[in-house]
């Protein structure tokens, strides 16, 4: 409690309200939240009060709690609410990620903790190495199921869950259920309460979409990050490359950027995260690998510079901005061929997402104008073969004819089958050594 005082918390949220008790109580829990709505305190609350209330000898090679997230970064800021809210205690945490030193992971893991936060990848490492054994977890937590599934995680999922003990209280949290989560739960989970709250302040998100084509997206974004209302964005794009270009763009026009993908190092990650909390940079550009693992108070805009193709990811973009009871504002830009991308996304929010700058009308005929195919014209007088664009051929015919009638000797070339005009019938090659000439031999 003077930890929850300390870092402001004073009033629990809807999340917070339905899953605790049910947690306390040491039942399974099947939690469905949008983000932001304060469900890493829902599970880490009830976890740490056991931990005090039950303490265990910590034993080699084992830990009492393991918590699964799908990104680095959501992995490093689940540890660091764990450590704040569980600071009087004297509990051993671990952090086990991809992208850092595994020696140092091993030999955290070896002399045993009580709560080790993972993804997936590198756990399934250490535990192939003998440096962790899940045989001590009472509490098993996956954090953001629906993205672990779409990063293809599942196998390493049921790896992990093959190995941990019978009993044991197992909570899940999602953003969104989608039927290969609920198969998984339905599995993993033992008779769980559900939990379902609908997010607050969603509808304080402005979500609009403007109509445009690929090469018009840079001008719209420096034009937004220039708007009085811009204090802080995110800026996700679908590809890594295309975030770096992304980046480029507004250094040249003046604005200050960072990018966040899979091909830069765990320490630029860091950096660049640090850079926009702190305020240095004022605009993110984001892949959808790291879409998770973005907690930054007081994001203004979210923008979605290209649509995501999973209409689940758009949910989890968006979320980043009107946090805690704040308002904000998600824009995407949506091209010709990203549309059904723009119509799943609208089925599976239930909403119609308003259209702003250019008119749908003039949107929806950019593309047929510009995939109208194109006649060649021909020049006046038939000079050219409409096909082919080869001279005419009763031309060609009456040019050979002329030559024919110039030949040495003055003789005509022989006609084929009577007709004056004809091509002559051409030789076939034959295999050298049976009268073939000696070039086709060659």
């Amino acid at each position: 409690m003077q930890a929850l005082a300390v870092e402001g918390h004073a009033t629990p949220t809807p999340i917070q309200v339905s899953a605790i008790p049910p947690l306390m109580a040491g039942q399974d829990l099947l939690g469905i939240a949008q983000t932001g709505t304060g469900k890493t305190a829902a599970f880490a609350l009830p976890i740490l009060n056991r931990l005090a209330k039950e303490p265990r000898e910590r034993r080699r090679s084992e830990c009492r709690v393991l918590v699964l997230a799908p990104t680095r970064e959501l992995a490093a800021q689940v540890l660091d609410r764990f450590e704040a809210y569980g600071k009087g205690l004297r509990l051993r945490t671990g952090l086990v990620i991809g992208g850092a030193p595994i020696n140092r992971q091993k030999t955290m893991a070896r002399n045993g903790a009580d709560i080790i936060v993972a993804t997936p990848g590198r756990l399934v490492d250490l535990m192939d190495q003998g440096a962790l054994v899940l045989d001590g977890v009472e509490m098993f937590v996956l954090d953001e199921v629906d993205q672990m599934l779409d990063l293809g995680f599942i196998h390493a999922i049921r790896a992990i869950a093959a190995k941990l003990p019978a009993k044991r209280q197992n909570i899940f949290f999602s953003a969104t259920m989608p039927t290969a989560i609920a198969k998984l739960a339905s599995a993993l989970l033992d008779d769980p309460v559900r939990v379902e709250i609908v997010a607050a302040e969603r509808p304080r998100i402005a979500q609009s979409v403007m109509f445009m084509e690929n090469g018009a997206k840079v001008s719209a974004l420096v034009k937004i990050v220039r708007g009085e209302d811009f204090t802080r964005g995110l800026v996700f794009t679908r590809t890594k490359h295309g975030a770096d270009k992304v980046v480029r763009a507004l250094a040249a026009a003046g604005a200050q950027a960072h990018a966040i993908h899979g091909n830069r190092s765990q320490s630029q990650r860091e950096r660049a995260l640090e850079a926009f909390r702190a305020g240095y940079a004022r605009v993110l550009v984001a892949t959808d690998i790291a879409a998770r693992g973005i907690d930054v108070s007081g994001v203004s805009h979210v923008v979605n510079y290209d649509l995501p193709n999973v209409p689940e990811t758009y949910v989890h973009r968006i979320g980043r901005t009107a946090r805690a009871g704040a308002a904000g504002v998600a824009i995407s830009f949506c091209s010709g061929e990203e549309r059904a991308y723009l119509r799943s996304i609208e089925r599976l929010t239930r909403e119609k997402i308003s259209v702003v700058g250019a008119a749908e009308e003039e949107a929806d005929a950019a593309p047929r104008q510009h995939n109208a195919p194109v006649r060649k014209s021909r020049p006046a007088g038939g000079e050219d073969n409409r096909r082919s664009g080869q001279p005419h051929r009763r031309k060609d015919k009456q040019k050979r004819a002329a030559n024919d009638q110039q030949r040495p000797g003055g003789e005509k070339k022989k006609q084929h089958r009577g007709k004056a005009n004809a091509r002559p019938r051409r030789r076939r090659n034959r295999p050298a050594g049976a009268g073939a000439p000696e070039r086709a031999a060659v």
